[in-house]
């Protein structure tokens, strides 16, 4: 019997509602069934967004700010969404349904943009070659059909991303050690997933859209992801479910509402007074950060008799163990906004960095390398670091007495320093680039032979570098350290960060271009790069991120890690 009790997974349970068997449940194999719902989705996302620019100004003919602000925007929108996604996951959904759903979405998205860029009455004419300036852009039908299939795929996105993490975590056992190194391991497993329908995307991918027709791309990303699916839900037999104790938004504005009810009452004398509800299974102790917020569990004489016999009126009183998962949720908000930085870094390699290849030299023999496909030294590294720190570092952290290797804010704490010295490095590479094009006035912006567009590996790779580590330890971060009941939302808080870095790239490029043209100056960010000083640029957000990473240092210093759950104690049973 003893036996039988140890194989059971005590917060988790099987498809029919049992506690569920870790022989017959979870671990790698129903990861595996999930994370390839996650290879279609990252497949199917870069192929669009890398290749979006050139459909709309070579076929919609949209001008190419335009063209920038959707691209730009639609990213935004999509992770901001996850959010949402994660809300209604922990919500209504559960994390199983919220992907089986959303994937079907997404699927569906991307057929109807098979669709709009094979019809020929959903795109303009193409351009008169004897008149290229006089090219009709695409009318505001084109556009609508082409905007609602993307932003359909979107949506698609946003219930998959915010979901997907938190239910392979959900596979593995943290009371159990073996699972939970498995865990570990699993977060850069994900990762280098993500990156490998990356690769995949930006050549396979790109290849077919460009040579054999655009519409065979999404026809293709649709099909991967229905396929998907189907491998996703085969598993559903094998999968563990946890459970999710409501709405976590309406929780936490309870708490709210409750403490601020009772923000005049004073504390008892005992902690033990507060209330717990004695329904909860498992329950977290009582801390004392954020005491205000410890208000909302005073027992008044309103609330007399609802601690042992009828339910309290959650907008009045809140038990210890409700209070204390908004706690753990507030707390994880100074770490989400000190990673937000290197997201703005991010951007920069799909914008300037791509403008500084345009103009450089690059040849291999008699091939040139596409501006763009600059960003596959970028996803390279990405992967080469995460192979090389699974491979070779973790072994040598299991034979110490760390072995579950790097923290995760360890990890975010990495990325943060390599994404500053990748712009201390693009900085001095745009300045040698800029001294040369200073010596070219003719009116193009190329430069071949000059300077060579291998000056940039460094930046892309540094970027690459620093990526693998902050996003393996921001998932980790927020999945391990939500409440149990919210960590979708965790991975949408996660998600927002990279959503608010591309905003927050648009955002500081306008305010730079202002405070440096004020007055008849120089705009460091000119309309022809070798006109501006991208290099002061990029300076500046090298500053900027080393500024960032002290503030994430004094936080992650100041940061408590959050309480595990306990079963409560039998006199509390009673």
């Amino acid at each position: 019997m003893e036996e039988n009790r140890a194989q059971l997974v005590s917060d988790a349970v099987d498809h029919k509602g049992n506690p569920a068997d870790r022989t017959t449940s979870g671990g790698w194999v129903a990861a595996a069934l999930i994370l390839g719902v996650e290879l279609s989705e990252r497949l199917s996302t870069m192929g669009i967004v890398v290749n979006l620019a050139p459909y709309l100004i070579g076929t919609m003919h949209l001008p190419s700010a335009t063209a920038s602000n959707i691209g730009t925007n639609f990213g935004g929108t999509s992770y901001m969404l996850c959010l949402l996604g994660g809300i209604l996951a922990d919500t209504f959904l559960t994390r199983y349904r919220t992907i089986a759903i959303f994937a079907v979405v997404n699927a569906l998205g991307t057929c109807l943009l098979a669709v709009s860029t094979s019809l020929p009455k959903l795109r303009p004419p193409p351009c008169n070659p004897a008149r290229p300036n006089e090219c009709v852009e695409a009318n505001s039908l084109q556009m609508g059909v082409f905007t609602f299939s993307l932003y359909l795929y979107g949506i698609g996105l946003s219930g998959i991303k915010s979901s997907v993490s938190g239910f392979g975590t959900d596979q593995f056992d943290k009371q159990d050690e073996k699972e939970k190194l498995q865990m570990a391991s699993f977060f850069n497993v994900f990762y280098l997933i993500i990156n490998i329908g990356t690769l995949l995307a930006v050549t396979v991918l790109v290849y077919i859209q460009d040579k054999v027709g655009r519409s065979w791309g999404y026809g293709i990303c649709s099909a991967f992801m229905l396929l998907a699916t189907f491998v996703f839900l085969s598993g559903t037999r094998k999968y563990r479910y946890k459970e999710t104790p409501g709405s976590p938004v309406v929780q936490i504005l309870q708490v709210l509402v409750a403490a601020i009810r009772k923000r005049n009452i004073e504390f008892p004398s005992d902690v033990s007074h507060l209330y717990e509800d004695p329904a909860q299974k498992l329950r977290l102790s009582h801390t004392n950060r954020l005491r205000c917020l410890d208000k909302a569990t005073i027992i008044t004489s309103k609330d007399a008799g609802t601690r042992e016999t009828l339910a309290p009126n959650p907008w009045t009183l809140c038990s210890v163990t409700r209070v204390e998962e908004v706690k753990m949720l507030t707390g994880l908000l100074p770490i989400w906004a000190t990673t937000i930085m290197f997201w703005t870094v991010y951007a920069q390699m799909g914008s300037f960095s791509v403008q500084q290849a345009l103009t450089m030299d690059r040849f291999i023999g008699n091939f040139e390398i596409p501006p763009a496909s600059f960003n596959v030294f970028m996803f390279g590294s990405i992967m080469l670091t995460l192979a090389f720190y699974d491979h070779l570092i973790m072994p040598l952290f299991r034979k110490t007495r760390y072995p579950q290797g790097l923290t995760s804010l360890q990890k975010i704490g990495l990325g943060l320093f390599f994404s500053i010295i990748a712009m201390v490095g693009a900085a001095l590479a745009e300045m040698k680039r800029l001294s040369v094009a200073k010596t070219d006035r003719s009116p193009t912006l190329n430069l071949p032979g000059t300077v060579s567009g291998f000056l940039l590996l460094p930046q892309f790779i540094l970027v690459g570098i620093g990526n693998a580590f902050i996003y393996a330890g921001q998932l980790e971060f927020f999945i391990t350290e939500s409440p149990r009941g919210m960590k979708a939302i965790g991975t949408g808080l996660f998600l927002t960060t990279i959503s608010l870095g591309l905003f927050g790239s648009t955002i500081l490029v306008e305010i730079v271009r202002k405070v440096t043209g004020i007055k008849g100056g120089h705009d460091w960010l000119a309309r022809r790069i070798n006109d501006g000083r991208l290099d002061l640029f990029y300076a500046l957000l090298a500053v900027l991120s080393f500024i960032n990473l002290g503030l994430f240092l004094v936080c992650a210093k100041m940061y408590k890690p959050n309480p595990e759950e306990v079963a409560p104690l039998k006199k509390d049973q009673n």
